[in-house]
């Protein structure tokens, strides 16, 4: 099995989500925040999010060599979220997308993981453009899309999604 990349920062380990996350990622995506602007992926126990991680995440990470990395604090090795690079159907571009659990918002760790994947796609993976997609609704995404140099250009319905999102971009 090829070895994948892992990125720290001054506070934070980036490493791909694996099997050993299940629980962690099990958590994340039942937060309220994940379920109102992510929408549920049907992920109801830690064996429905090995099935995630495996078929959802680990399948781009094998065909791509990035996709979405666990989010790790280095002081106490608490997992705080995740961050990554997605081939999203519909898009027509890699997209980085970031989720934290609703207790290490505020807090700065989102805007400092999102920056070094930023900066990964481009110097490790040769990525020239990215996007993002956020719900209308999602104040603080759009906020630290802006903060990371996105700039917002239109609203897109990806396929199998019943709602508009709004539509951010960068050359890199």
């Amino acid at each position: 099995m090829p070895i994948y990349t892992s990125f720290e920062t001054e506070r934070l380990i980036l490493r791909p989500t694996s099997y050993e996350d299940a629980a962690f990622i099990f958590e994340l995506l039942n937060t309220p925040q994940w379920l109102q602007f992510i929408g549920d992926r049907n992920v109801r126990s830690v064996e429905d999010a090995k099935g995630y991680i495996k078929n959802k995440l680990m399948s781009q990470l094998g065909r791509l060599g990035y996709g979405n990395y666990t989010v790790i604090r280095k002081a106490d090795g608490a997992k705080l979220g995740t961050c990554g690079l997605h081939d999203r159907e519909g898009l027509d571009g890699i997209d980085i997308g970031f989720a934290f659990l609703p207790q290490f918002a505020g807090q700065g760790y989102a805007f400092e993981a999102a920056s070094k994947i930023k900066s990964a796609a481009s110097d490790c993976f040769g990525i020239k453009q990215i996007y993002a997609i956020t719900a209308k609704e999602n104040t603080a995404s759009q906020r630290l899309l802006e903060k990371l140099g996105l700039v917002y250009t239109k609203l897109v319905r990806l396929p199998s999604d019943d709602e508009d999102l709004m539509l951010y971009q960068q050359s890199l």
